[in-house]
């Protein structure tokens, strides 16, 4: 689920940062007003655009400067007209015009190079994000939902370039505004710019109490929006099961919960964002009055031009509105700290899993795989694996066989080093694993998931996905060799129809098939098939099995299988009993033997079972 501006970050846990036992959740969305961990590393994005930046900044302070300005120039004008000095008049007009238009060459400079710089803050830091998510190890994914991880590419990121690009600045822009009015009214005259300073610490002590339920209310609506999203996804992601049971109703009853607390707490946020204004508009009215009063008496003795008194009402109405950005930034601010604060913290995650100094790239293999006193468990000292000593020769066929959790998936994630073992070794060709580089070592290694997954893009783009340079001849010929040509040749753009979503579009089977494909077009020397027969029908497992005693000629095969009537053709089946190999042999060997393995497949030989 996505929880966009939520505050936390990663800790440490059994599996060290990001692995299993750490924790990615909070329900904190507003962080400090000032972290010194994240403004210390915002110099490496800001450098490369220092001067876009720049230059924004010169914009904004030349906005700032004409905005300061203009109030005066009308001061002058007024008393230029009550004199009737037209000459007088027109210069300042010609002040006027000119101020204008350097206000908008400020003002568009401004939004120009800050947006500018704003995009290529964002390019850089999500483009570290997607690389650096790629390269963390599949602990971290077994522990860390998706969505909150696309939070922070997607939401996170827009909150720090918002901070780096415009809050800062602003903040800065609304304090120098603040004090350059405040300067320029004591200038003009001291006794009402010390009566506008006397109503400040009533402002800030106003705005102080409605920071206090503001953000306990802005909390409350991302928590809500949160959990909004959260019913939406899981109830669009089980649709077809909600169909099925026809519980429409009832989760429209649950939605409808959330989504009112979600209305409420909305609510609650704009009746104070709504109180916010008026009570600005009111302490404004209260200074117009007092500098009426106390101004219009000192224009009548003949102190204060009338000019000047309106040129100071001007700036005591803009005196106000900087006071009312810099408390509506230092929510802003606390929400891009936490942001900014969340983002370092993933990029801080090492992969639990990483290329050993000194190692070497893998030479291409024959295929020999081998462990050797193998421990290995998700949990330090919680083993799933024990003591496993097994030899597959290059070329062979094995099948790894056993009952649900007894440790099938795990043994074959070791070979690609997708986890790491706890003792003992996992050998290709004699090397150990750990001492190669893990791309090296993958890309001879095919891998056939249980779950078939298909990439955006064409049939053709999904099969070439492991070896780019594959020809379309070649394609043709392995999609022939599967199985898989007749249903493509059959679609409309053949080779080149687009995928959907997650395959969406092609059956299971046929997602299956492109899947073996792929693997075969990446010409592994490795070949794992995880359950790869397990979600498809008889005659396409008929095919696959076809196509995989073709295939898998001169190449090294571990079949992970439930249906043991697809590994009776294995040279050798691995019988595995809660994490330890309990039996060895050919199917008629393991028959004669009758133990785990004739008992397993004598019970789904039974009628009314699959064989």
């Amino acid at each position: 689920m996505f929880h966009g501006g939520m505050g936390g970050g990663f800790h440490r846990g059994p599996g060290g940062p990001g692995g299993p036992g750490g924790r990615f959740d909070s329900d904190e969305v507003l962080g400090k007003i000032y972290d010194s961990r994240v403004i210390a590393r915002l110099p490496r994005y800001l450098l490369p655009v220092k001067r876009w930046i720049s230059l924004g900044a010169g914009g904004m302070l030349i906005r700032t400067l004409t905005t300061l300005a203009t109030p005066y120039l009308i001061s002058v004008a007024t008393d230029n007209i009550v004199k009737g000095n037209l000459g007088g008049l027109n210069i300042v007009v010609l002040f006027l015009v000119g101020i204008a238009l350097v206000m908008w060459v400020g003002q568009y400079a401004e939004n120009l190079y800050l947006s500018y710089a704003g995009q290529k803050i964002i390019y850089r830091m999500r483009t570290e994000l997607f690389s650096h998510l790629h390269r963390l190890s599949l602990s971290f994914f077994d522990t860390h939902q998706v969505g909150k991880l696309m939070s922070r590419v997607q939401n996170d990121v827009q909150q720090v370039q918002e901070l780096v690009t415009q809050g800062i600045l602003a903040l800065i822009t609304s304090l120098l505004t603040l004090v350059g009015i405040t300067i320029i009214m004591i200038t003009m005259n001291w006794r009402l710019g010390l009566i506008m300073l006397i109503i400040v610490p009533v402002m800030v002590f106003l705005i102080w109490v409605w920071q206090k339920y503001a953000r306990q209310a802005f909390i409350r609506v991302r928590r809500a929006i949160a959990t909004v999203n959260s019913q939406l996804q899981e109830d669009l992601s089980g649709v077809r099961v909600v169909q099925s049971l026809s519980r429409e109703n009832e989760n429209m009853g649950q939605f409808d919960q959330v989504n009112r607390a979600h209305l409420d707490a909305n609510v609650t946020a704009v009746r104070l964002e709504a109180l916010m204004m008026p009570m600005v508009n009111i302490l404004t009215g209260v200074s117009f009055a007092v500098v009426i009063i106390v101004g219009g008496f000192q224009v009548l003795d003949g102190a204060m031009s009338i000019g000047f008194l309106i040129g100071f009402l001007m700036y005591v109405q803009r005196f106000f509105e900087p006071v009312l950005e810099l408390s509506m930034q230092y929510t802003e601010l606390q929400r891009a700290m936490a942001s900014g604060a969340r983002i370092f913290e993933l990029l801080d995650v090492r992969p639990d899993i990483e290329d050993r100094p000194g190692a070497i790239e893998l030479p291409p293999v024959k295929g020999e795989v081998r462990f050797r006193d193998v421990n290995f468990g998700y949990e330090p000292g919680e083993y799933v694996l024990h003591d496993i000593n097994l030899t597959i020769r290059p070329g062979e066929t094995v099948a790894i066989v056993g009952q649900t959790g007894s440790g099938k998936s795990s043994l074959v994630n070791l070979i690609a080093r997708f986890y790491e073992v706890e003792k003992g070794e996992v050998t290709v060709d004699g090397h150990d694993v750990r001492s190669v580089t893990q791309q090296s070592l993958r890309r001879q290694i095919g891998i056939v998931p249980q779950d078939p997954i298909l990439f955006s893009g064409s049939v053709a783009e999904n099969i070439t996905y492991g070896r780019k340079e594959a020809t379309r001849d070649e394609v043709i010929e392995v999609a022939k060799m599967v199985g898989a040509h007749s249903f493509i040749s059959r679609m409309e753009k053949d080779y080149d129809a687009p995928v959907g979503q997650r395959g969406g579009n092609l059956s299971a089977g046929q997602r299956q098939l492109i899947c073996l494909a792929r693997a075969i077009v990446a010409d592994p020397r490795i070949l794992i098939l995880d359950e790869a027969t397990s979600n498809v029908d008889t005659h396409t497992e008929r095919i696959m099995q076809r196509a995989l005693r073709k295939l898998t000629s001169g190449r090294t095969c571990l079949t992970i299988a439930h249906r043991l009537s697809t590994v009776t053709g294995a040279d050798r089946i691995i019988v595995l009993d809660k994490g330890r190999i309990v039996e060895e042999g050919s199917h008629q060997q393991l028959l004669d033997k009758r133990g785990l393995y004739h008992a397993m497949f004598q019970t789904l030989s039974s009628p009314g079972l699959p064989a």
